[in-house]
This record gives C-alpha cells, sequence and structure tokens, in this order.
C-alpha cells in the first residue's frame, strides 16, 4: 500500500477534534460478547457494507499496541494501531497510515456501558483532514454521519442474529 503517514491521535483529540461524530446503539448481548464480535476475525465486515476487509496484523492475544489494517469501500486501505485496549469494556485507536492523501489525523473510540439488557455501544470518530481537505470534510459531513452511522448500526443486525442464534438474552 501506498502510506501517508497521519500525525498520531489521542483523547484530547477525541474530544476537539473539527469532524467528531458520537453514536449510540444498544445492543442486546452482554459486553463480554459484544467484545468478542469487536475483536472476531471478521469484525466490520461481517456487518458493514462500507468495510470490505479488518485484518488483525499482530497476533493475539490483542492490547496495547495491537495493529489491525481496514479497507473500505474495496480501496482506501487504513493502518490502525490501538492506544488504549481494557478487555471487555473500551478500545481506542488511532490511524498510523492511509493510502489516500488528505487526512491529518484519524481516531476511534468504543466505549461497552453493561446495561439491564445487553450493552449500550458508544462509537466515537474523529476525523481532522489537511489543510485543503478541510472545507470538503466539512461539506461531506452530513454522508460521513450517515456512513459512520451505518457502520455501528451494522452491529445491532449482527449481534441480533447472534442473541437469537444462541437463544440467549443479555441478563
Amino acid at each position: 500500500m501506498t502510506r501517508y503517514s497521519l500525525e498520531p491521535a489521542d483523547d484530547v483529540f477525541l474530544l476537539t477534534a473539527p469532524e467528531r461524530f458520537v453514536h449510540k446503539v444498544d445492543l442486546p448481548l452482554p459486553p463480554a460478547r459484544v467484545w468478542d464480535l469487536l475483536t472476531g476475525d471478521d469484525a466490520l465486515s461481517s456487518w458493514s457494507r462500507v468495510i470490505t476487509a479488518a485484518t488483525w496484523t499482530t497476533p493475539r492475544p490483542f492490547g496495547v499496541g495491537t495493529i489491525r489494517e481496514v479497507v473500505l469501500g474495496g480501496a482506501v486501505r487504513v493502518e490502525e494501531r490501538f492506544y488504549r485496549w481494557i478487555e471487555n469494556e473500551r478500545m481506542t485507536f488511532s490511524v498510523d497510515a492511509a493510502s489516500i492523501p488528505g487526512l491529518h489525523r484519524f481516531a476511534e473510540d468504543l466505549v461497552l456501558h453493561p446495561t439491564a439488557h445487553g450493552t449500550l455501544l458508544q462509537w466515537t470518530i474523529a476525523i481532522e483532514g489537511n489543510a485543503p481537505l478541510r472545507p470538503l470534510l466539512r461539506l461531506a459531513r452530513p454522508l460521513t454521519a450517515t456512513v459512520t452511522a451505518s457502520v455501528v448500526h451494522g452491529i445491532r443486525t449482527r449481534t441480533t442474529s447472534e442473541d437469537n442464534l444462541h437463544g440467549r438474552t443479555a441478563r
């Protein structure tokens, strides 16, 4: 992959990024099962039409420093490095490199909150483009919000089918 390096992102960036999307979805499985889906070999690509592949390049067990390569739309590749990994609770990554130019920083934070009926997944996506790309990102904000929401909410279908398949309830 042609690599365009991005600047590291951190928790401050997740809160202050110029393009920030926070999605919440209630899932009918307990946090440990949702975590299994998020860290599975088919994570993301099994419930998202936008993400066509996701490959863990670091061997298990995963943790801080784990690297994953994700392919969007069959063409754009990003390399993610996890800087926070709290098993069954939270994972946070910064994108180290992309196959396209224009991104300055990119990060995502996934937090699992146990509920009486399963898990509330809060997924924050933070993006900052290089100066020439920033106006385009602002204009594309409604489309980006829709696309990112589709990825996040796609897991609901997967968890609902898992719940039905295993005949479990999240109690």
